[in-house]
C-alpha cells in the first residue's frame, strides 16, 4: 500500500507545481496587457497561447469584463488557488492515510 500512498503523493506535489506554474503564467500574461506588447514577440504569443483558451472557457459562462477590466485572469487564479487548496491537499492526506 505504500508504493500507492508515494505514488499519489508524487501526483499530489506534481500538480501543486504544475498550478502554481501555471497561475505565474496568467499573473504575468495579465501584467503584460498592461503595456502594448508586440504580438509577434514569441513570448507573448506562448502567454496568449496557454491562457487564451482558458479565458475562452470562462468567458462562455461568466461575463468578464466589468468597466473595460477583463476579470477572467482573477477567475482562474481563483479556480486555481481552489484547486491547490481542495484536491492537492485531499490527495496528499489521502497518500498520508495510506500510509498508516
Amino acid at each position: 500500500m505504500f508504493i500507492l500512498a508515494n505514488f499519489i503523493d508524487a501526483v499530489s506535489s506534481v500538480l501543486d507545481i504544475a498550478l502554481t506554474v501555471y497561475m505565474w503564467i496568467v499573473i504575468i500574461s495579465a501584467l503584460i496587457t498592461w503595456i502594448n506588447p508586440d504580438p509577434y514577440n514569441p513570448i507573448v504569443r506562448f502567454l496568449r497561447g496557454v491562457t487564451e483558451p482558458v479565458y475562452r472557457k470562462i468567458r462562455k459562462l461568466i461575463p468578464t469584463y466589468f468597466g473595460g477590466i477583463d476579470i477572467a485572469p482573477f477567475i482562474v487564479i481563483l479556480i486555481i488557488i481552489f484547486l491547490q487548496y481542495f484536491l492537492v491537499n485531499t490527495l496528499h492526506e489521502l497518500a498520508v492515510r495510506l500510509r498508516y
